[in-house]
């Protein structure tokens, strides 16, 4: 076979392992393994920097990857914070919130799609800020339980910022959803 015939996406194959640090880090989170957990996390966060750096850099961006990155990031983020409420190191409000506004980007996006068939997601600043919060916010909670530092308060502030920064997003994909819907249906 040629060089040709086997081209191996890096930055598709980064987000495919950070896929597959999902389950491993739930699994360790179940079995009190927090300090492993946090370490298999910190090695996905770093992944999804270099994802897109690669990409970006070497000119590597493929449709494929503007899927897989967004799916790795939230399957990673939304089934961490679920084990995470579980098992008591979150507020369940916390995560209902969380899960809430994935959630409606989700069906959002979906439903937008089916009756307009045309959706194009680019993701927003406060979007892209609030993502940057959860993995700080996750971080931080595997790895102070995981080295048994007790500093709450670091913790209940970040806890604050993704909450706001949580509802701002969900407000703001909201609306600049449904103001695409208005201006569809009166063909603008």
């Amino acid at each position: 076979m040629s060089k040709e015939g086997i081209r191996i996406n890096i930055p598709n194959l980064i987000s495919l392992v950070r896929l597959l640090c999902v389950p491993l880090t739930v699994w360790l989170i179940i079995n009190s393994q927090v300090l492993a957990a946090f370490w298999v996390f910190v090695f996905a966060s770093i992944s999804d920097a270099l994802d897109g750096f690669i990409a970006k850099r070497f000119d590597l961006q493929t449709e494929l990857g503007a899927y897989l990155d967004p799916i790795a990031d939230k399957a990673l983020l939304v089934s961490v914070f679920i084990t995470l409420g579980q098992a008591g190191y979150l507020y369940s409000w916390l995560v209902l919130l969380v899960v809430f506004r994935d959630s409606l980007i989700l069906v959002g996006a979906f439903l937008y799609h089916l009756i307009h068939q045309n959706l194009t997601i680019k993701p927003l600043l406060i979007s892209k800020i609030n993502t940057a919060a959860q993995f700080i916010l996750v971080t931080l909670v595997l790895g102070l339980h995981g080295y048994s530092i007790v500093n709450s308060m670091i913790i209940e502030l970040m806890v604050y910022v993704v909450a706001v920064t949580t509802l701002m997003s969900g407000a703001a994909y909201v609306g600049i959803w449904g103001m695409r819907a208005a201006n569809a249906e009166s063909g603008d």
